[in-house]
């Protein structure tokens, strides 16, 4: 009797695991030396999902269920066990139980910044922050990518590595995407659900999981970039920037102060109104005499007084010569300091004498 009690110890009859943690991602069952005898009950709640491995490689997989373990459910581990008569004695094998329900709340946020290039402001550095929901969706990807042969498996241990890889696929996905750092910073929630398509394919192929909600919290850059955000917020703001300085200058005369334009809003409404007064002609008005200016025939006058080279190009002569005549009262002329000034009509009578 003992020795039957002996070998029944060895051999396992019921496989499940209850998890009481939240927190374990795969598990281990503990064989402790003992051979999975055939018939035996494997038992897979749900949310959970079972992976043998034989020898290090994988074999069959079982999801939520009860399932007795004989050669016609277990194809592959049969196979890779090569039974030459079927599965029929005792085996040794591995049992993982992984959990596929929805791990939430899950914290990412980038150490340093991200570099992003952006059509607006050029290459911009960004901090973001969030949450994100995953679940296991590949159990053999996640098993040989991820928990490999760790018997017990837990969140903490892959948070920091996990968070790593979404702060590379966020970066990779939001450059890709190419949203303006001003859409990232003012519209989150789009943001997120407009990145799950891009990170979904990168994890899944690479670690066997599936994002189901990724969700920003935030999105900060350098100062001078929130400045930049700020002035063009503010000019969108204001709309038309003629109207609005003209609205200012009005609440200053009304107030009796330059109002909140300041003397800017004035110098610019000043600016408006004289580009427009030029383009109506009241600063740009047709010739008229302004006063206090010499009438046409006062500068016809002017015109008339000719010096000593514009009288001798006159009478293609030498100035020389007009400087004699000049000296000698033929040629009559008004000097003035050390020059001369003729009349037309006192060359016409030099012309005629």
């Amino acid at each position: 009797m003992g020795l039957f009690n002996f070998i029944k110890g060895q051999l396992l009859e019921i496989i499940e695991w209850q998890d009481d943690s939240r927190d374990t991602l795969s598990y281990r069952y503990p064989e402790e030396d003992r051979a999975i005898m055939r018939g035996a009950q494997l038992i897979v709640r749900e949310s959970q999902a079972a992976q043998f491995l034989y020898l290090g490689e994988f074999g069959d997989t079982f999801g939520p269920g009860k399932h007795t373990l004989s050669t016609e459910n277990i194809p592959v581990l049969t196979a890779l066990a090569s039974w030459k008569y079927g599965f029929e004695s005792p085996f040794k094998a591995d049992v993982y139980f992984v959990t596929t329900r929805l791990f939430t709340g899950n914290k990412w946020g980038t150490s340093n910044p991200v570099m992003l290039r952006d059509n607006d402001f050029g290459v911009v550095r960004a901090r973001a922050f969030g949450a994100y929901d995953f679940r296991v969706s590949d159990v053999k990807l996640f098993l040989k990518e991820v928990a490999g042969t760790d018997d017990h498996f837990r969140l903490e241990e892959f948070a920091d590595t996990m968070r790593s890889r979404v702060v590379s696929v966020f970066s990779e996905a939001l450059a890709a995407a190419k949203i303006p750092i001003m859409d990232v910073a003012s519209r989150y929630q789009e943001v997120g659900e407009a990145l799950l398509p891009l990170i979904n394919p990168v994890i899944g192929a690479k670690y066997g999981l599936q994002m189901t909600s990724f969700i920003l919290e935030n999105v900060s850059v350098p100062p001078e970039v929130e400045q930049a955000i700020d002035k063009r917020s503010s000019m969108a703001a204001i709309g038309n920037l003629n109207d609005y300085v003209k609205y200012q200058m009005g609440q200053g005369l009304v107030t009796g102060t330059a109002g909140a334009g300041g003397v800017a809003s004035e110098m610019a409404v000043g600016l408006a109104m004289a580009q427009q007064m030029v383009q109506s002609g009241i600063l740009n008005p047709p010739s008229a005499p302004a006063p206090g200016f010499a009438p046409p025939a006062a500068a016809a006058a002017t015109a008339d007084l000719l010096s000593p080279a514009d009288v001798a190009k006159i009478l293609n002569v030498s100035e020389s010569d007009v400087m004699a005549s000049l000296t000698s009262g033929d040629l009559k002329g008004k000097q003035i300091g050390s020059t001369y000034r003729i009349t037309r009509a006192a060359l016409d009578q030099f012309l005629k004498s």
